[in-house]
């Protein structure tokens, strides 16, 4: 399947949840400034943290007609291509439910890493394979979840949160931090779990994982 196909799988967006978790990250450091959006699909992040910055660029395959019509769009093919901006342009870097998408996720965490600005902000988001829904999925289906034959090959990376910890490690982030959805999927339903045991036990009943740390900033 080629990437255009791929990248039409998802439909360019997320559930709010997910992006109420990264709206709510952001603001808990007070991120300002030039956001840039990897994997952006149809720009939804923004209605989410418009307020709190100055500038939008998204950066993706395809430019949906939905993007924000105030921002930036920069077309890329993240699997063999780099971001045409330069090193440390931008103050926070956001990618939302991509790096699940990518073919080599370590080089697409080095490629966030190389476009944000010391003491800038990465967040990255992934669907939580922690969760009692992934777990059961595998021990029944022998699949994580979001990774079934029916989300392949849009899903092609599962990663736990510890790849993900690891690999902000190896890009030098620092003040690295987890948070998770507060929301997720009951087993064999289409219904959720109650709020109040997804906040109860988050890593268990949230069906997305969500990482942020920091670019060390030399000069402080």
């Amino acid at each position: 399947m080629n990437v255009e196909v791929r990248a039409r799988q998802s439909e360019g967006s997320s559930g709010d949840a997910i992006y109420q978790m990264v709206a709510r990250c952001l603001q808990q450091h007070r991120a300002t400034g030039m956001l840039l959006d990897v994997g952006c699909g149809t720009g939804k992040l923004w209605r989410f943290v418009n307020d709190d910055f100055d500038a939008y660029v998204g950066a993706d395959l395809l430019r949906y007609r939905d993007f924000p019509p105030d921002g930036h769009f920069i077309p890329v093919d993240l699997d063999h291509q780099h971001i045409a901006l330069a090193d440390g342009a931008a103050d926070v870097v956001t990618a939302v439910e991509t790096i699940e998408h990518v073919e080599n996720p370590r080089a697409f965490f080095r490629e966030l890493a190389r476009l944000l600005r010391p003491g800038g902000w990465l967040v990255i988001t992934t669907p939580n394979q922690l969760s009692l829904l992934s777990k059961l999925t595998l021990l029944l289906k022998n699949q994580f979840n979001a990774f079934q034959d029916s989300d392949y090959p849009a899903h092609l990376t599962a990663l736990l949160e510890i790849d993900l910890k690891r690999m902000a490690a190896e890009c030098g982030l620092e003040k690295i931090q987890i948070d998770y959805s507060g929301q997720g999927r009951l087993v064999l339903t289409s219904r959720h779990y109650p709020p109040g045991l997804s906040r109860r036990w988050p890593r268990a009943f949230s069906d997305n994982v969500l990482l942020m740390g920091r670019k060390p900033d030399c000069t402080n």
